[in-house]
C-alpha cells in the first residue's frame, strides 16, 4: 500500500502558487488574505479524503479521520501553512499535505484505525509576522497566554487584533487548548532543512529530538550625530557597537559543537547616509539539543555584548521573544518509525532537528515524534528549497504506515 505519488505533487505544486512573490518564493504570513486561502484549498482536499473538517479558536485548521471508536484519544499528525518571507515550497506543506494523502489512501484501501486521526495545520509556526512562533501549537497545549497575543508585527498589528479581522474572537483562544489524556500521540512529517540525509543517501530519517530556539532582542543606544563634523575619537556609533556584538555571537557559537546563532533582523536608526547611528535594534535566534550549551552560550553572549557597549559609553537592553528547551521525540514512536520504514524495505537512520517544530509545544500534552525527508542542498526558507516527488511519496508512505500503528488500540505509546 502506497500514497499516490503524482496527487500528492500536484496538491504541493497547486499550493506553492498561493503567495508566490514577483521575485521569488512564497510568502504567506499568518492571518493574511494568502494564508486565508491556503487554507480553505487545503480544506477541500480534506473534505476529497473524506475528513471531517473544522478550525478551532486559533485558527488552526484541522480534517478529522474517526475511526473505529471515535471516543479515544486522537493521535495528530500535520504541520504548518504558513511561511517565512520569500520561503519554499515545502516547509510545512509537506506534513500537512502527506498526511491529508495518507489518510485518503487508507480510506481508498478500506483500511480503518481504532483511535481517530487527525490532521492539523498549525497557526503561524515559523512566526515570522509578528516575531512569535508557534501560536497554534502553544494554543492546542493550552499554553498560549492572553499577554502573548499582543505581540505585534511591523505595522504595529497585535495577533489579537489579527485575529479579531480574519473573525476569530481573540478573548476565546483558550478554547484551542486539548485535555489532558484527550491526546494519544503527535507524529509530524517535515522536510530535514539540511544535509545529513542526502550526504547519507537517504530519503527519509527517524528525528531523535528537536533543538529549543531562544529568541533574544538586542538594542544598543549610543549618539546620533553628524558624519562629518563629528571626530572618531568623540563617537558614541551604535552600529559599530552591534558590529563587534555580532562578531561575538559568531565567535562563541563557534566555541560549542551543536549551537548555532543567527542575526536575522537589523533595524539602524535614524538611517541616514550621513548621520552617525544612534540606535540598533536586532535580533537573535540562538539554538541548541543540548540546553545547558544553549544557556551558557547565552550567557557568553550577553557579558560580551555588556562589554562592548561598557567600551564604547553605549547603552544595552536585552528582551526574550521566547525561549523553549529543547524536546526528545519518544523511544517508542521512534521505534515505530523504524518498523515503517523496515516494511517499505528502506533503511532507517536517526538525527537530530536543529529546526524547532509544533511538536515541542505538544511536549507535554502528549508523546511527539518526527519523520524527516530529504532536503536538496540542505537548502530552506528559499525559494530554492526542494524535496523530490519521490521522496516526498517515500516519506508519506511511512507517515501512513507509521499512523496505522499509532492508531491501533493496542499500540501504547
Amino acid at each position: 500500500m502506497h500514497v499516490q505519488k503524482q496527487r500528492l505533487w500536484e496538491r504541493l505544486m497547486a499550493l506553492a502558487d498561493i503567495g508566490r512573490q514577483p521575485e521569488g518564493g512564497v510568502t504567506r504570513l499568518a492571518f493574511t488574505p494568502e494564508w486565508r486561502r491556503a487554507k480553505e484549498v487545503v480544506a477541500g482536499f480534506m473534505r476529497e479524503a473524506g475528513l471531517e473538517v473544522r478550525e478551532d479558536a486559533v485558527g488552526n485548521l484541522i480534517g478529522r479521520w474517526p475511526g473505529r471508536r471515535p471516543e479515544l484519544p486522537v493521535v495528530l499528525t500535520g504541520s504548518h501553512l504558513d511561511s517565512v518571507f520569500h520561503g519554499g515550497n515545502f516547509d510545512g506543506p509537506l506534513g500537512v499535505l502527506a498526511a491529508v494523502e495518507a489518510l485518503q489512501t487508507l480510506r481508498e484501501h478500506g483500511v480503518e484505525t481504532d483511535h481517530p486521526v487527525e490532521v492539523v495545520s498549525f497557526t503561524d509556526e515559523e512566526g515570522a509576522r509578528f516575531r512569535f512562533g508557534m501560536t497554534g501549537s502553544r494554543g492546542v497545549a493550552g499554553t498560549l497566554t492572553a499577554e502573548e497575543l499582543e505581540h505585534k508585527d511591523a505595522n504595529g498589528v497585535s495577533i489579537a487584533e489579527a485575529m479579531r479581522a480574519y473573525g476569530l474572537p481573540p478573548e476565546r483562544f483558550a478554547e484551542a487548548a486539548r485535555a489532558k489524556g484527550s491526546v494519544k500521540a503527535y507524529v509530524e512529517l517535515h522536510i530535514e532543512q539540511g544535509r545529513v540525509l542526502e550526504q547519507a543517501g537517504l530519503a527519509v530519517g527517524v528525528v531523535t529530538g528537536m533543538a529549543g530556539p531562544l529568541w533574544l532582542t538586542f538594542t544598543i543606544e549610543g549618539e546620533a550625530g553628524h558624519a562629518g563634523a563629528t571626530p572618531m575619537g568623540l563617537r558614541h556609533d551604535a552600529l559599530v557597537g552591534a558590529a563587534a556584538v555580532i562578531q561575538a555571537i559568531e565567535t562563541e557559537c563557534r566555541r560549542h559543537p551543536h549551537t548555532v546563532g543567527t542575526v536575522g533582523q537589523l533595524q539602524v536608526h535614524p538611517g541616514g547616509v550621513n548621520i552617525i547611528p544612534g540606535r540598533v535594534t536586532f535580533t537573535l535566534d540562538l539554538r541548541d539539543v543540548d540546553e545547558a550549551e544553549r544557556d551558557r552560550a547565552e550567557a557568553a553572549i550577553v557579558d560580551a555584548a555588556r562589554a562592548v557597549c561598557e567600551e564604547r559609553g553605549l547603552r544595552l537592553t536585552v528582551e526574550t521573544l521566547q525561549r523553549i528547551p529543547p524536546v526528545p521525540c519518544a523511544e517508542a514512536i521512534q521505534e515505530i518509525i523504524e518498523d515503517a520504514l523496515g516494511q517499505l524495505g528502506l533503511p532507517a537512520m536517526r538525527l537530530v532537528s536543529g529546526a524547532g517544530h509544533d511538536g515541542m509545544q505538544l511536549r507535554d500534552l502528549c508523546p511527539v515524534g518526527m519523520i524527516f525527508a530529504r532536503s536538496k542542498d540542505g537548502i530552506s526558507h528559499d525559494p530554492a528549497e526542494y524535496t523530490s516527488p519521490e521522496d516526498c511519496a517515500a516519506a508519506a508512505d511511512v507517515l501512513m504506515h507509521t499512523l496505522v500503528r499509532l492508531a491501533s488500540a493496542s499500540v501504547v505509546v
